[in-house]
């Protein structure tokens, strides 16, 4: 059956600084080494992960950076006869931070505002191991865009300082990526309850495209692989004619390309709870709708969620 999933994620990062004496300014490689952030930021969006949805990391210094990202993703095998595996996703994410530029004696601080909206989708096959457990390659394509809003900076940065800002003034910087996963994938269902486990590793390479200024030109390569568990098991009681379920989930994210240690860890673990309704004793088109509480902590991060999925 497929599955959706949806979580808010929010998270700082350390201030980057943009600063140069009055003799030299600053170089265009400044924004481009930021603009590459931003594109290794889109490693987290566009591979289809749980723990990777919600994020709260504090900076602990006064200029806060803030990051902010949301995720909607889901994928099901058509059926048994035709086990052909269609996935896809899209993620939101909003990065805020803040550039120190200094002349002399003279120091502001500037917010920056990128914005980055990526898609993925893949294509695979199933091919049975046993009866519960499947192997399940899939071709990964996505496409995303990173675009700044910051004429305020890029004004005071070309006037004053002399810097090259076409990035930084309504600046874009488009994204493709091609890639494949390789998935795991476990299933017993009983009455009495139900288990899910799934082994996946992603690989996606991300090159730009038509950006608007050639500095910010780069790649940047999506690399993980993760353990997702899911155990569902009748409450003893009744909700729209059907058992209510409550749901136990657990998962865990190791990254190994260019978004490891980016925002200061390298995995991730999350717990979840919540509750299932079946909604498939009435001629409706979604059979299961399931709320879910998550906690997510690693190193030197934790975070929360609400996560709301449907099942067809």
């Amino acid at each position: 059956m497929p599955r959706w999933r949806s979580a808010l994620a929010v998270a700082c990062l350390l201030v980057p600084t943009l600063t140069t004496a009055q003799s030299r300014p600053p170089q265009v490689a400044s924004v481009k080494r930021y603009a590459d952030g931003v594109l290794a930021l889109m490693c987290f969006s566009v591979v289809p992960d749980l723990t990777s949805s919600f994020l709260s990391i504090g900076s602990g210094s006064a200029g806060t950076t803030s990051l902010a990202m949301t995720q909607v993703a889901g994928g099901a095998t058509i059926s048994k006869d035709l086990p052909l595996y269609l996935e896809g996703g899209a993620a939101y994410s909003r990065y805020d931070p803040t550039f120190v530029i200094s002349q002399g004696a003279e120091e502001r601080e500037i917010p920056a505002k990128w914005t980055s909206v990526s898609g993925t989708a893949g294509i695979g096959w199933d091919f049975p191991l046993t009866d519960e457990l499947v192997l399940r390659p899939i071709f990964n394509f996505a496409l995303g865009r990173v675009s700044s809003d910051l004429a305020v900076l890029a004004w005071w940065a070309g006037n004053q300082l002399g810097a090259d800002t076409d990035f930084l003034d309504s600046g874009r910087l488009n994204a493709y990526g091609l890639g494949g996963s390789l998935m795991l994938d476990y299933e017993l269902k009983r009455p009495e309850h139900e288990i899910d486990v799934e082994w996946r590793y992603t690989w996606i390479r991300l090159r730009s495209f038509g950006s608007s200024s050639e500095a910010v030109e780069g790649s940047a390569t999506a690399s993980t692989s993760g353990v997702w568990a899911r155990w569902r098991a009748p409450t003893g009681l009744q909700a729209l004619e059907r058992p209510l379920r409550y749901v136990l989930e657990a998962a865990h994210t190791t990254y190994w390309g260019d978004n490891a240690n980016l925002l200061g860890f390298n995995n991730l673990s999350s717990v979840g709870v919540g509750l299932e309704l079946d909604s498939s004793a009435y001629d409706v088109f979604i059979t299961r709708t399931r709320l879910v509480a998550r906690y997510a902590f690693g190193h030197n991060v934790t975070g929360f969620a609400i996560g709301l999925a449907v099942s067809f």
